[in-house]
């Protein structure tokens, strides 16, 4: 049997040339095509005058390595046995996953009764590929010719939707994995970046102390000034606690503390005292009032000022360093916590769910992307904990809110709201998006209808919400117009009435 010539392209790649599969130079014995319809398992059973049928009134194709049998958006005329090797079918916008592999012994293209119009990516061959086409305007002769044909389309048809399901839903999954991955990593790398700096400044920061406490002892100071000294670092320090606690956003802002810093800088300058440059911006970041600077000019004498200014700068940078690790620590089991939350592990699949919980802990999930967002939550305390699976429940507000903030992509406002109305808990999720047109709002819940870009989204993610909502026993619904988008969720609180 004659084939194409092979090539070094990848027909995957349309960009480049590309070979198209072909009739062979010379046409297959009937015997050969029979014998090779034989292994075509959907047709397993059928007569010698059945299999010569499908034979004589085929059209055979054959091609090498990266020949196209069909490409996306051409429309469907044939049913294709394939008869040796394989096709693989890859999306162009949907990355290098293979949408569906079809080998030998199978069946693909349109059939009988099949709803198909046009190829949904481009089919082409891995390795030598030998089919046998049944154009469309046969199938009535077919299906009359071959009675049990009508059956094993149909047969073939529902495999075929159960596939491409599941690896669509699969995808779906894997691309939320990846969001949820992504944005979890970029939430931890700002605390553990954090801690990772302070913890490696701090060595070198411990020693510095080290050596100021000692020159500071070195010099030493009569009892009564050492005694003094240590109350005033004691009583400054609580008058800069009480200050802290009392200090106002203005205080905080970075002019207000370039400020402080010029003026302390200057204090210590005009008192001699090495590395003032070093020195006040330590002081400065802690509010430091300028009279305690004066407070301490009059108690103690100048040799003394230095080494202790210079010794209670270093002390306020080693807390500030422990302070930053031990916040960027604490925010790093937060967040380790509300993926665990999130996720629902070492839980049992039905808990008693706490809503407003559930919805902080997903919006967690997304805050890096809530830039230029305001997030408003409305929670009603009346309502309590509803019995639900807990890890899909996340899913549908991770579907959701998802949505809302790619409906959002120059910035919104975000507004969750949960309500009790009778046996029911309502869950509104609100966003200030461009809106679902009219014509639109009756098909955003059916599999594989998006709005999004090709490659941006699967068309899954408000299915899976939907069906997941409808195992609860609950109602999912949409209201939109420009400005204004509300998803409703309603759950029935109730476990018997859920379940």
């Amino acid at each position: 049997m004659a084939t194409l010539s092979p090539t070094s392209d990848v027909a995957h790649n349309l960009t480049e040339p590309y070979l198209l599969t072909t009739r062979p130079a010379e046409p297959t014995p009937v015997a050969e095509i029979v014998a090779a319809l034989r292994t075509i398992t959907p047709l397993a059973g059928l007569t010698d005058a059945e299999y010569q049928w499908l034979a004589t009134h085929g059209t055979e194709r054959v091609g090498d390595t990266g020949a196209i049998i069909f490409r996306e958006g051409e429309p469907v005329m044939n049913m294709v046995c394939i008869l040796r090797g394989e096709i693989h079918v890859r999306r162009r916008n949907s990355g290098p996953m293979a949408l569906f592999i079809g080998r030998a012994g199978q069946i693909t293209g349109k059939l009988p009764f099949s709803r198909m119009k046009k190829y949904g990516g481009d089919g082409y061959t891995s390795g030598p590929v030998w089919v046998l086409d049944i154009e469309e305007p046969l199938f009535p002769e077919m299906l009359q010719a071959i009675p049990s044909m009508g059956q094993r389309c149909v047969s073939v048809l529902l495999d075929r939707v159960r596939e491409v399901t599941r690896m669509e839903q699969q995808a779906e999954k894997l691309s939320a994995l990846g969001k949820l991955a992504a944005n979890l990593a970029h939430e931890l790398n700002n605390p553990a970046s954090a801690a990772q700096r302070s913890a490696a400044s701090l060595f070198a920061e411990l020693r510095d102390y080290g050596d100021k406490k000692y020159s500071l002892g070195a010099m030493c100071l009569p009892t009564q000034t050492s005694v003094q000294l240590q109350q005033w670092v004691e009583r400054t320090r609580a008058e800069m606690a009480d200050y802290l606690s009392k200090e106002t956003d203005l205080d905080a802002a970075p002019l207000a503390v370039a400020d402080r810093e010029s003026k302390i800088l200057d204090w210590l300058e005009q008192h001699h005292v090495p590395d003032a440059w070093k020195i006040a911006p330590s002081i400065a970041e802690t509010r430091f009032p300028m009279k305690y600077l004066d407070q301490f000019s009059e108690q103690f004498p100048d040799q003394v000022l230095g080494p202790a200014m210079s010794t209670f700068a270093s002390s306020l940078r080693v807390e500030r360093m422990a302070e930053t690790i031990l916040t960027s620590t604490v925010r790093i089991f937060d967040l380790i916590s509300a993926i665990k939350d999130y996720s629902y592990m070492d839980q049992a699949p039905i808990q008693d769910v706490d809503l407003p919980a559930s919805l902080e802990n997903t919006l967690s999930m997304f805050a890096s992307r809530l830039n230029g967002i305001t997030v408003e939550t409305d929670f009603d305390p009346a309502l309590g904990p509803i019995a639900a699976y807990g890890s899909e429940l996340n899913q549908v507000w991770t579907a959701l809110i998802e949505n809302a903030l790619d409906a959002m992509p120059n910035g919104g406002s975000l507004k969750l709201k949960t309500r009790l109305q009778g046996q029911l808990a309502l869950v509104e999720i609100w966003d200030s998006g461009v809106g679902v047109p009219q014509e639109l709002q009756s098909r955003i819940f059916e599999p594989f209808f998006t709005t999004k870009p090709p490659g941006k989204g699967l068309g899954l993610g408000l299915d899976t919400a939907h069906r997941i909502v409808s195992r609860h026993s609950g109602f999912l619904r949409v209201e939109s117009k420009p400005g204004a988008t509300c998803f409703q969720v309603r759950l029935p609180v109730d476990q018997a009435e859920a379940y």
